[in-house]
């Protein structure tokens, strides 16, 4: 397996992928949001505010898992202010409890580390919740949505 960042000239494989990641958490395509995926996939990468990985295996993509890296005020437990993000964690079917998502997701720790972030989050699916369990997350009551 071959493990590598993505670049702009990825950009329409990695829309792709986050769309079938949606549905596959049951969430209805009853929008067309390519637009803003694109959008936002050109302009994070070009910033170098996401990093987004990708597994190859005999030339197909089988997985994928980013950290998108947001600036927060700095506080006495995070005196940086930076924090990373999880999101775009994804593994086709035929690929998954083979310890890829762990893999990646160590791979996008230590990109983190490399930049001096101290703090990482996520929303877990359903099916991710054990992965990221198993990998030291905890659940906290933090997190609060407010639907605009």
């Amino acid at each position: 397996m071959n493990y590598r960042k993505a670049t702009v000239a990825d950009v329409n494989l990695l829309m792709e992928w986050r769309k079938t990641q949606l549905v596959d958490e049951g969430i209805k395509a009853d929008k067309d949001i390519d637009i803003e995926l694109e959008a936002f996939f050109r302009k994070k990468l070009a910033a170098g505010s996401l990093i987004q990985l990708v597994v190859e295996e005999q030339n197909e993509i089988i997985a994928t898992g980013a950290i998108v890296i947001y600036d927060f005020p700095p506080s006495y437990t995070n005196k940086s202010g930076k924090k990373a993000y999880v999101t775009n964690m994804y593994t086709k079917n035929d690929y998954r409890g083979k310890g890829i998502a762990s893999s990646l997701l160590m791979k996008l720790v230590e990109e983190a580390q490399n930049l001096g972030i101290t703090k990482m989050w996520l929303g877990a699916s359903k099916l991710g919740r054990p992965v990221y369990k198993k990998f030291g997350f905890t659940e906290t009551d933090e997190w609060m949505e407010l639907e605009l």
